[in-house]
């Protein structure tokens, strides 16, 4: 057992101490395939089966019906939703696990089918031309409604709400998605937000929405249990195409970030090759590091080595693994014993039922099927 790498020392986040730095990233997997999209005992079985993590961070999980831009995705903002996420933080509770829930909100990267036909919301109608998964598939985005000031006022309530039911089901914490192209990672980019209200226009004015939002959720959740997730070097996907002002006002945010006592701050390295476009980060961890005085988690692509690397490095206190977790439920005990990794099956990422899903097995298994 090699035990001494840096993934797997303890690490104290905000109000929650966590038993290793190895985290589990939040990730889509479409598997609250139910009129209420609310998470069934297959998510009870799949998140507990993962419990070893320091910190499990959930997929993301609407705040309200117009948040919704995903087929079968559980959302957080209904009683039965909140009840069957009791019954996930109960069980990864019971196995010594921590948990947080992302919260998130599509805005225009979604499509009429969710919404009765009606418009998706979003800073401005601008399409992204991307494609949402539908119940009849992907299809192409449509343009987009531009948010009135009432309803920018709901969606905060909406944030505040879930971080009340998130409370209620009795999570560690939560994370708010402002990453990969969803509503508010829309407001910080001139391309898709092209308001001329309080809201458009100036770096200041397009962090509006994501700040007064941060600042109502910590009247109602103490700020060390709240994470935040940006995507800065994020180009040509998810409908953001970057601009010469996107690393200006990420190091903006992330400046203004300091002024808060938050769980952790959850940053991405770019997802496609930006090292061709001279205003974008190819290294978000080194960039950020400096610059960021809380706790920081790095995330995309990383592998044992890489992560062992980059904390005794100090470019990062926390490391979120994606699909590393999906194919190896015991992820930290296969880092403690150098074990080989199982391969992931990307054809059932987003399916519905435990193929897929459930039925990895762990190293131990493995080996004694051997």
């Amino acid at each position: 057992m090699k035990t001494d790498q840096p993934l797997l020392q303890s690490f104290k986040l905000g109000a929650t101490t966590l038993k290793n730095r190895v985290v589990m990233a939040p990730m889509t997997r479409s598997r609250a395939d139910n009129p209420g999209n609310v998470p069934t005992e297959m998510h009870v079985e799949y998140y507990t089966q993962r419990a070893s993590a320091g910190l499990i961070i959930t997929e993301g999980s609407q705040v309200s019906e117009q948040a919704v831009g995903y087929i079968h995705t559980p959302g957080i903002h209904t009683a039965e939703q909140v009840a069957g996420w009791k019954k996930v933080v109960d069980a990864v509770h019971s196995e010594g696990g921590k948990i947080f829930i992302q919260l998130w909100h599509v805005g225009r990267m979604s499509h009429p089918d969710f919404h009765n036909g009606e418009k998706p919301l979003a800073p401005s109608a601008v399409n992204p031309n991307a494609k949402a998964y539908t119940p009849e598939g992907f299809k192409e985005t449509e343009e987009p409604r531009a948010m009135t000031l009432e309803e920018i006022k709901q969606t905060q309530e909406d944030f505040v709400n879930a971080a009340k039911n998130a409370i209620e089901a009795g999570f560690d914490g939560v994370e708010i998605h402002s990453s990969n192209g969803y509503l508010f990672h829309q407001f910080f980019n001139k391309n898709a937000n092209v308001r001329t209200d309080d809201y458009g226009g100036s770096i200041e004015n397009r962090v509006r929405f994501f700040f007064e939002t941060l600042d109502k959720v910590k009247e109602v959740l103490p700020e060390n249990k709240i994470g935040v997730r940006l995507n800065p070097s994020l180009n040509g996907v998810f409908g953001i195409e970057a601009t010469e002002e996107t690393i200006p006002t990420f190091d903006h945010i992330v400046e203004r970030l300091n002024n808060y006592d938050l769980a952790y701050l959850h940053l991405s390295e770019p997802f496609t090759d930006v090292s061709d476009i001279d205003y974008l980060e190819t290294e978000i961890a080194k960039h950020y590091r400096p610059k960021y005085h809380g706790n920081l988690m790095i995330n995309a692509n990383f592998d044992q080595e890489s992560g062992n690397k980059v904390i005794e490095e100090g470019n990062a206190d926390l490391v979120a693994f994606g699909k590393l977790f999906i194919s190896n439920p015991d992820l930290v005990e296969r880092f403690a014993m150098n074990a080989p990794m199982a391969d992931w099956d990307e054809d059932t990422f987003y399916t519905q039922g435990e193929k897929g899903y459930t039925d990895y097995p762990t190293y131990k298994a493995e080996q004694q099927e051997a």
